[in-house]
């Protein structure tokens, strides 16, 4: 009643201003503990550091069926490379990084600082050295964007209050690392940029691509759908599901999905190369 009241009578930039303040003081009065739970094939040791921690990550997790359809049909096995875009806490990361053991890589991107000093010390508390953490954003070009730092952050409107973060794309990555074998993006709606930002990289190594689409979630204010799927070079093999469980049909049988929340998996399929 009253965040209603105050979005409707306070400026915009005002009222996100005052968001800020809440989640942070919020987590300044948070105790900090550790939870181990199994996730997906592994038991893991997480850092709980905030109440948005507590509820997604204090508790198992089976493996999401993106990633097993991944791993089934795809390019994500033991030695790959995998570029994650919106890594939030370190999560996901370290279940990819599970599968692709010692001698693969996974390389998450997290813009929101908080979220991004949690994924550096989780994956550093299980002994995943593969995991390189980066804090910024995935973009179409590099350089810098606006940004909302919330718990679970999104590049932020004109009238939103923001921090300056480093823009970084997926072709830059793929430079400074090598291709990757699956590219992840979980990016709160802004998925028409990253993609555009990992054109070379998608025309040339064509990775297997895992993609949150946040339509009614963001994606609206820069495109829709029917962008996004422009976006992928031809002769992917596109699923889409409606949640992290599936089931992951044909983009024939499921395009509905797409008009909301909603999971694309893209796979590369035999034309892809191997490395």
């Amino acid at each position: 009643m009253i965040h209603s009241l105050l979005r409707r009578t306070l400026p915009p930039r005002l009222y996100t201003r005052l968001g800020l303040a809440r989640e942070a003081l919020g987590r300044a009065r948070f105790r900090p503990y550790v939870a181990t739970h199994r996730y997906g094939r592994r038991d893991l040791s997480v850092r709980i550091a905030d109440e948005m921690g507590r509820s997604w990550y204090d508790h198992a997790w089976t493996t999401p069926a993106e990633i097993d359809l991944l791993a089934e049909r795809g390019r994500l096995r033991e030695g790959v490379r995998v570029f994650e875009v919106g890594a939030h806490q370190g999560l996901v990361a370290m279940m990819l990084a599970d599968i692709v053991g010692e001698r693969g890589q996974v390389v998450a991107l997290e813009a929101t600082p908080h979220n991004a000093e949690l994924a550096v010390a989780n994956a550093a508390r299980n002994g995943l050295a593969q995991i390189e953490v980066l804090h910024a954003a995935g973009a179409e070009v590099p350089g810098v964007l606006h940004f909302s730092p919330r718990m679970n952050g999104h590049v932020a409107a004109s009238d939103e209050a923001s921090v300056a973060v480093r823009a970084v794309t997926v072709d830059e990555l793929t430079a400074a690392f090598g291709p990757p074998q699956v590219l992840f993006v979980d990016v709160e709606g802004y998925e028409l940029h990253v993609l555009r930002g990992a054109r070379a990289t998608l025309d040339t190594h064509r990775p297997d691509l895992f993609v949150e689409v946040h339509m009614g979630e963001g994606l609206e204010r820069f495109g829709n759908a029917d962008d996004l799927l422009a976006l992928l070079p031809p002769a992917y093999e596109i699923l889409v599901s409606r949640t992290e469980h599936g089931p992951y049909r044909p983009l024939a049988d499921a395009r509905g999905e797409l008009r909301r929340h909603s999971r694309l998996v893209a796979l590369a399929g035999a034309t892809a190369p191997s490395t």
